[in-house]
């Protein structure tokens, strides 16, 4: 039996099947981390299509099935995943994981993400870092932290994570083949920011590790780089 597969959501096929009431993930018992993570990893990209399809080492079939079949084919075929199915995966991670809470806590993104692709999965990291010539370290997502900018009113993704990897002093070690980014955390009493700009397109050469890049004075290959 071959599983049934959807393609993302490209273009105008995205606004006709994503846009309107009642479309996307419905919110149940604090799922919104999990409901706007799988709507951002899975409606209009395939870069981690293989978390649905490919027999990982540790793979738990239950949770791919679940994944795939109940929540990514739902949400591409018609635009709307019921909340149920997202209970009946948050069940199946309480099973696996080591934490019980997570049918009914609101979690953080990463911990999600951690336990789905480390511990059932068993996927690689997807990014390698290294802080200030310090040891690599390996993650399956950034989540971009800083202070308060206050030239910063209305920013895009990419000011923010190069002031972010600025002020961390990080490198990317290796071009990633999936970059997931959490934005600057907000809570009911404070927002960093209240509204940010997705930039569709990421330029990551200055923040790579070793490569080459030209001067800002006379355009040869740099040899330094001053933050």
């Amino acid at each position: 039996h071959t599983p049934e597969s959807f393609p993302p959501l490209r273009n105008e096929a995205a606004v006709r099947v994503l846009r309107g009431r009642m479309k996307g993930i419905q919110g149940h018992c604090n799922s919104c981390y999990m409901d706007a993570a799988l709507f951002s990893l899975f409606s209009c990209t395939s870069v981690l299509d293989s978390m649905l399809f490919m027999p990982f080492p540790l793979c738990e079939r239950n949770v791919q099935g679940i994944l795939r079949d109940e929540i990514v084919n739902p949400l591409r075929r018609t635009g709307f995943v019921r909340a149920s199915s997202v209970m009946h995966l948050r069940e199946q991670l309480t099973d696996k994981g080591q934490c019980s809470s997570f049918t009914n806590a609101e979690k953080d993104p990463e911990e999600f993400l951690n336990l789905i692709m480390q511990q059932i999965m068993g996927i690689e990291p997807l990014l390698k870092l290294q802080s200030g010539g310090q040891k690599e370290q390996d993650c399956y997502c950034y989540q971009i932290f800083m202070d308060k900018q206050e030239d910063l009113v209305v920013p895009d993704v990419q000011q923010l994570v190069e002031r972010s990897f600025l002020s961390s002093d990080l490198k990317l070690v290796e071009i990633p083949s999936c970059f997931i980014i959490q934005m600057p955390r907000f809570g009911k009493e404070y927002k960093m920011f209240s509204k940010i700009i997705p930039s569709l397109e990421l330029d990551i050469t200055d923040l790579l590790l070793d490569s080459p890049r030209e001067c800002c004075l006379c355009g040869d290959v740099a040899t330094l780089e001053c933050s």
